[in-house]
């Protein structure tokens, strides 16, 4: 499994920092080459297919170049230090996306999945529990891993209900869909 940090979120802490902390000095200059950086990173993924193979990789070679430059300089801002240490901590997982196919520059999709969660857990103003939130996250994780896997969730987990009082053995959950419309 390739892991890719979440270039929006990233995004989004800089402009954090520009609206509410520390934007003196340089940070300024560090913003908006790191954003200049990162969008023209995002851009050339969007023109992959396009592009000639040795023309990509020239492309994505100078990207890495641009980073790596940034991450060397010597920054006096506070805020600027503090996310070069933590870029250059993560830099192996900045640009996964530029060289794996099917790597989004996001975590978008991850976000989508847990929303329903977040959605019920907010209207039902929270757990009232460790054992509450824990029971909800696990019943949560098996409605959307059969949504994943094509089957009707409340279906299948009164199917398996009615099984575990009759047999007193709960069932795996089922690996795919099955013609069991």
């Amino acid at each position: 499994m390739h892991k890719q940090k979440c270039l929006p979120h990233l995004l989004r802490d800089m402009l954090n920092v520009t609206k509410r902390q520390d934007a003196s000095g340089d940070w300024k200059t560090f913003s908006k080459r790191l954003k200049r950086l990162l969008r023209d990173a995002m851009r050339l993924r969007g023109r992959r297919q396009s592009l000639a193979v040795p023309k990509y990789e020239s492309l994505r070679s100078g990207i890495e170049r641009r980073l790596t430059g940034l991450l060397e300089e010597p920054w006096k801002n506070g805020e600027a230090k503090r996310l070069v240490k933590r870029l250059r901590r993560h830099r192996q997982e900045l640009l996964v996306f530029l060289y794996r196919e099917g790597v989004p520059a996001d975590n978008n999709h991850a976000e989508r999945m847990i929303r329903n969660g977040v959605v019920m857990r907010k209207n039902s103003y929270g757990n009232r529990s460790e054992e509450g939130a824990e029971t909800q996250a696990v019943l949560m994780s098996v409605f959307r891993t059969l949504k994943q896997r094509g089957f009707q969730g409340t279906d299948r987990v009164v199917e398996a209900l009615r099984q575990y009082f009759t047999m007193k053995k709960l069932p795996n959950l089922p690996k795919t869909t099955q013609t069991d419309e």
